[in-house]
């Protein structure tokens, strides 16, 4: 704090020197410099210490990362829309192409790994902030924990929407609020809120009023039995879409069911998650040929909903994923 002082009291010294005139020696240039660095001065003492509550964690900012790693796509996203792209040293982990208008600026950011990259290779950019989308990535066998990273000086947010159980939208607002607040852009994080909450609500006007809801399965993979969406934000957007998860009792965000308790509950829409090496078409296939399925009025009516995981991640994506889910539900 004393450094800061001592700084502002030598900008303003440098100030009136300048308003002394070309008599003290001092150029239009050097009094454009000067003016320059105590605007910066003044806006490094604009930020006052952060502090945000993350999961269990209390993260504590004296100053803007300027080193910032982000790691899966959601919230590599959230990054980019809040422009802090300059602010960013790596980024690691997508499941899809990123979106088309952050696709420049995306280019301009080291891609550390595939998927996690190791710790070794994420303290090689010197990180000062790490921002993960999924509690996978700070595994011990990926990039370390929490509190191993705060050791090496690493502040690790948690995307927190993607933690708890049974998010909301209000959650995922929350998380873009927070990272706002740490890199002091909070504007921006209001009108990117604002964007997505205006286009939520112009697409629910294509909803049909009155109707029962269509009961909906959601298939992310599974042969032997399959693993489906319980209360994570996938059965949020759902709901919003007027449809009805039929496996919203499960207590945790996804979890593994039966084939005969997907007969029971009989489904008339499959939304089958997109990502990773198997693909969608080929999920699609192996539930029109399971034996087990037949009845079921989903099956019988080919009626399927392909989701990118992209899109149902808790991410900026939200008005997307609902805009598919409306288009395939009431075609």
């Amino acid at each position: 704090m004393k450094n800061l002082h001592r700084k502002l009291i030598i900008g303003m010294l440098l100030l009136l020197m300048a308003a002394c005139g070309n008599s003290e020696g001092v150029t239009a240039t050097e009094e454009k410099d000067e003016t320059d660095s105590v605007e910066t001065l003044q806006h490094e003492e604009a930020y006052k210490e952060v502090e945000i509550e993350n999961i269990e964690n209390v993260l504590v900012f004296s100053e803007v990362p300027k080193r910032a790693v982000s790691l899966n796509q959601h919230v590599t996203e959230v990054m980019l829309a809040l422009g802090l792209e300059e602010s960013m040293v790596g980024t690691a982990y997508l499941d899809d192409e990123i979106l088309p208008i952050y696709k420049e600026a995306y280019e301009k950011i080291a891609v550390l790994s595939d998927q996690y990259p190791s710790q070794e290779v994420l303290l090689a950019q010197e990180p000062d902030f790490v921002y993960a989308g999924w509690e996978s990535a700070f595994r011990e066998d990926n990039i370390g924990t929490v509190e191993q990273l705060s050791q090496f000086g690493i502040n690790a947010y948690l995307h927190e929407s993607s933690k708890i159980v049974g998010p909301s939208i209000e959650h995922i607002y929350q998380d873009i609020r927070n990272i706002s607040k740490i890199f002091n852009v909070n504007d921006k994080g209001e009108e990117l809120i604002n964007e997505m909450q205006k286009e939520l609500t112009t697409i629910q006007t294509r909803i049909p009023k009155n109707e029962e809801p269509l009961r909906v399965f959601v298939y992310d993979n599974g042969e032997a039995a399959p693993f489906t969406v319980g209360q994570n934000f996938l059965n949020e957007i759902v709901t919003m879409a007027g449809a009805e998860n039929i496996f919203n009792d499960i207590d945790s965000n996804w979890g593994e069911v039966s084939w005969e308790a997907v007969v029971d509950r009989d489904p008339e829409v499959i939304v089958i998650i997109d990502y990773g090496e198997t693909t969608a078409e080929e999920k699609k296939n192996l539930l029109l040929n399971h034996p087990g399925l037949t009845d079921v009025t989903a099956i019988k009516d080919e009626h399927f909903i392909v989701m990118p995981l992209s899109a149902a991640a808790e991410g900026i994506r939200v008005p997307h994923a609902l805009e598919i889910l409306v288009e395939g539900l009431y075609k």
